[in-house]
């Protein structure tokens, strides 16, 4: 089996020791694409976690590089305009070449995010419904046809262009994985892109429901991605290894690191370790691999994960 894997850029941990600059995160994507990783992925928040813009940054990388794809891990769609999304959408997947996916999610139920919504002008409990009809608005205009709506947005006869490189637009990935959400993904989404909790047996359960939904409302799911967003430390020192995910989840999200690691794929260990417990999640059907890495060593990193990738499809 191929797996593929993808490497999120830390645009969140730049910002974190005040560094705005694009430079040093360009070049790492780069380097992801010269030594053929599958994706770079780059995390979205307005005001809660602040960090660079993910349209405009992948963007700037997607005129630079031939083969990796780019993706949002992810991005809160009802925050932005549907029509305007769809537009900078389709443009992007044009500079790309159909290299781009949107990971879409829903947004955790914690104060900061409730007042970044608050900012941003949109109801926060509102938020899901506000997403399943941008969904369908997206996808319309994405045809490059006449594109009529009447609900919260107002469209009469607007013909998006350009339409996006790849035929209906680009990929749309779903977060979350609580039972509404397993629904989502199968009625809605190309494919699944949760970040926990679980085990990967867990995770497997419950891709084998959104099959069964996809199948429900008569869609394919071969034609549909399975992926997991998760957080890695990797040393051979397996104490070491624990101990930076700790603190790297800590200062992240200033929350003790064993509340985190029960709400989110985790974990640490030396390589062979990391590779069995990423292997169990490709057993039971992943074959998109996010990996979020602790530590600054970026490049050495990205080695790390392609060598992990080669174990993995062995």
């Amino acid at each position: 089996m191929t797996i593929e894997v993808g490497y999120l850029l830390p645009t969140r941990e730049r910002i974190v020791v005040d560094v705005h600059e694009t430079g040093e995160i360009i070049e790492l994507a780069d380097h992801a694409d010269s030594i053929g990783l599958d994706a770079v992925w780059i995390g979205d928040s307005l005001l809660a976690k602040p960090r660079h813009d993910p349209i405009t940054l992948m963007a700037a990388i997607a005129g630079r590089t031939k083969n990796v794809k780019m993706g949002t891990a992810v991005l809160l769609p009802m925050l932005r305009n549907p029509v305007l999304l769809a537009h900078q959408a389709a443009t992007l997947d044009q500079i790309s070449e159909g290299r781009m996916i949107m990971g879409w999610g829903t947004a955790r139920d914690i104060p900061p995010i409730r007042a970044e919504f608050e900012a941003a002008g949109v109801p926060f409990d509102k938020r899901i419904r506000r997403m399943i009809d941008q969904i369908h608005l997206c996808r319309a205009l994405w045809t490059g046809e006449p594109t009529d709506w009447d609900g919260l947005w107002h469209v009469e006869k607007g013909t998006l262009a350009p339409k996006p490189f790849t035929p209906g637009g680009p990929q749309l990935w779903g977060g979350g994985g609580v039972p509404a959400a397993l629904v989502r993904a199968g009625r809605y989404f190309d494919g699944w892109f949760p970040s926990g909790a679980g085990t990967p047996a867990e995770w497997g359960a419950k891709w084998t429901r959104i099959k069964e939904h996809a199948e429900e409302a008569g869609r394919d799911p071969s034609k549909m991605t399975g992926a997991v967003y998760c957080t890695i430390a990797v040393n051979d020192d397996i104490a070491a290894a624990n101990a930076e995910l700790d603190k790297y989840l800590e200062g992240y999200y200033m929350q003790p690191a064993s509340v985190i690691r029960e709400q989110q794929y985790c974990f640490g260990g030396n390589r062979e370790q990391v590779v069995e417990w990423l292997k169990d999640f490709a057993d039971n059907g992943a074959t998109h691999i996010c990996t979020r890495f602790t530590g600054s060593e970026d490049l050495a990193q990205m080695d790390e994960l392609k060598r992990i990738r080669e174990e993995l499809s062995s």
